[in-house]
């Protein structure tokens, strides 16, 4: 097993220690480095076995950033600092670790998956690629979800953006400036990303479908976008129109989670599969580790079945 660490780096915005996971890939040659978040009520105690294992099989460097930790801080929730920290995270590999610096990737789910998007927005010069799973969009529109559904991660939207973005124009302002919808048209052609969520999303699981596919076409050409109509319909009814549905070659990387829609556009790729508010590691990596920073995006999700997968609770 590859030696990992609890480290701290300098957040380059404010200069204080921030800390992180770290397991260095083996060897002296340069290595690809994969940056992975966790989810929206999580810190550096959960959820890191997953991404370390697969990096460890890839010989892959892998950092584990707290961000500034569970998003009902002000200092979380998609702010300058969480920016600032996840930027430093990768400068921190790179001055003590040899990077592949045509491979570094991202990848989160759930809060994990806000994150993601707003890196590849924010940052877009970074990444080679983005794998962003189940993610949260759009701040204000997750916060009126959650206050109709009767969850609490209203409560959080709210103390984190200082007040009610429906009822506060500081608090939505708060909550524009930290949604993903805010800048990821700066990353079309810049990195590749790809977006995946479960159809049952948002009924058995907290983040509407909505937002990856809204996601996805603010990365797509005006005629690969799809309609707000379909968006509608597929989270009310848990089910792809039947012109939408996905007619391609089985993805065996999925296994039994179904792909029911994929689309692609420029360097950016939607999937809906069957599942609910899940984190397949198996198509993540087997995607992520065919991308290289100046070649086109690869899409494929590898061949290989991985058994596990990530529920991405709170």
């Amino acid at each position: 097993m590859n030696e990992q660490y609890e480290v701290t780096f300098i957040s380059k915005l404010d200069e204080t220690r921030q800390p992180a996971l770290f397991m260095p890939a083996s060897g002296d040659e340069p290595r690809p480095l994969l940056v992975a978040l966790h989810t929206w009520s999580a810190d550096l105690t959960q959820s890191w076995e997953p991404y370390r294992s697969r990096c460890e099989q890839r010989n892959w460097h892998c950092i584990y950033p707290l961000f500034r930790g569970p998003n009902w801080n002000r200092k979380a929730c998609g702010s300058d600092l969480v920016v600032s920290d996840i930027e430093s995270a990768v400068e921190y590999v790179k001055s003590v670790c040899k990077v592949d610096e045509s491979r570094i990737y991202l990848i989160g789910g759930s809060g994990g998956g806000h994150a993601s998007l707003l890196m590849a927005g924010r940052a877009p010069q970074i990444w080679t690629a983005v794998s962003a799973w189940c993610p949260i969009s759009d701040i204000a529109r997750w916060h009126d979800e959650c206050k109709r559904s009767n969850r609490n991660y209203f409560e959080h939207i709210e103390s984190a953006c200082d007040g009610d973005p429906s009822v506060s124009s500081s608090a939505a302002a708060q909550a524009k400036r930290r949604s993903p919808v805010t800048y990821l048209a700066s990353a079309i052609g810049k990195t590749i990303v790809d977006i995946g969520t479960g159809i049952h999303d948002g009924h058995k699981g907290s983040v509407p479908v909505g937002h990856t596919l809204r996601a996805f076409n603010l990365l797509a050409a005006p005629e690969d976008r799809i309609s707000a109509e379909d968006i509608d319909f597929i989270e009310k009814n848990e089910a792809i129109p039947e012109h939408l549905q996905y007619k391609g070659e089985e993805d065996r990387a999925y296994g039994p989670y179904k792909v029911l829609l994929r689309r692609v556009s420029g360097m950016a790729r939607v999937t809906v599969f069957e599942g609910g508010h899940d984190l397949l590691p198996g198509p993540a990596f087997g995607f992520l580790e065919q991308q290289t920073r100046g070649a086109a995006p690869v899409w494929n999700s590898g061949i290989d079945y991985d058994m596990e997968k990530s529920k991405l609770g709170k």
